[in-house]
């Protein structure tokens, strides 16, 4: 698999991998066992990568490391389109989504963006494209995913923060875009 490490803020690290014939499973499992093996300086054959077992009915699942049998205390998340991955990496209090997309979606993409969008102007497909893409990045970070409407999430005029107005939390939103790639991330800030 080819896989690139992306420019994130510090305490937080990315990578995005692509290859067809890997399962997007395995594509995300790989990312993160290279992720953590980095952080934490020890061989990618050491590190064991999981899924976290559901909790209840709907509950999605997150990836979770493990080095020598113990649980490796970092959050893992993961965005998955077609056959690309991307996989960040942070202290698990820091609250983080991620959201990809291939630069040019196609007819049903742009129509379900359009639907769910609150722009004005709905024409711009690169501006629909990078406001979707940083709505469904804090829609990942909340946790609550799918279960809050994507015209529910709000964003500052430059696209440099997002939030829901039901929950306190603010959300910086970086672009990570590379190689025909839309990838948004939103993270928070450290608990004081």
């Amino acid at each position: 698999m080819q896989s690139v490490l992306l420019d994130t803020p510090a305490g937080i690290t990315a990578r995005l991998g692509w290859d067809p014939k890997l399962s997007e499973h395995d594509r995300k499992r790989a990312l993160a066992r290279q992720i953590v093996a980095d952080r934490l300086g020890v061989e990618q054959k050491e590190v064991r990568v999981e899924r976290e077992a559901p909790g209840t009915f709907g509950f999605h699942t997150q990836l979770i490391a493990e080095v020598d049998g113990e649980d490796v205390p970092l959050g893992i998340r993961n965005a998955n389109f077609r056959a690309a991955s991307v996989v960040a990496v942070a202290d698990p209090a820091v609250p983080i989504g991620l959201d990809l997309r291939d630069s040019h979606p196609g007819d049903a993409e742009l129509r379900t963006m359009r639907r769910h969008s609150h722009l004005l102007d709905e024409s711009d497909t690169a501006k629909l494209l990078e406001h979707w893409t940083r709505v469904q990045a804090v829609r990942d970070a909340d946790g609550r995913g799918a279960r809050v409407a994507a015209d529910h999430v709000r964003l500052d005029a430059p696209l440099n923060k997002g939030w829901i107005p039901d929950r306190r939390v603010y959300y910086r939103l970086d672009d990570l875009s590379r190689d025909g790639w839309i990838i948004t991330l939103a993270y928070g800030a450290l608990p004081a």
